[in-house]
């Protein structure tokens, strides 16, 4: 599990030098959904170590979040409001 831990948060650091050097917006936009997607991850694997629901409720809390702001984000940078 450590190992998993350590190449999530490894991951994670490369995704926000994207985040941080991106050339064009929409590759920051999925350097920040990925970054989402492993926080779930790390969320994931504390809930399977310590045995305790808790982690999972936060997972899938910040799935949903994650999804919503990619979704706003996408429509932001094509140019949409977001009453369309």
């Amino acid at each position: 599990m450590t190992v998993i831990l350590f190449l999530l948060i490894i991951g994670c650091f490369m995704c926000l030098y994207r985040v941080a050097k991106g050339p064009t917006p929409p590759d920051r936009a999925v350097a920040i959904d990925t970054i989402g997607v492993m926080v779930v991850g790390i969320c994931g694997v504390f809930g399977v170590v310590t045995g305790q629901d808790f982690y999972l409720n936060i997972a899938i809390a910040w799935a949903l979040l994650a999804f919503i702001g990619t979704l706003a984000l996408a429509k932001y940078l094509e140019g949409r409001g977001f009453d369309e």
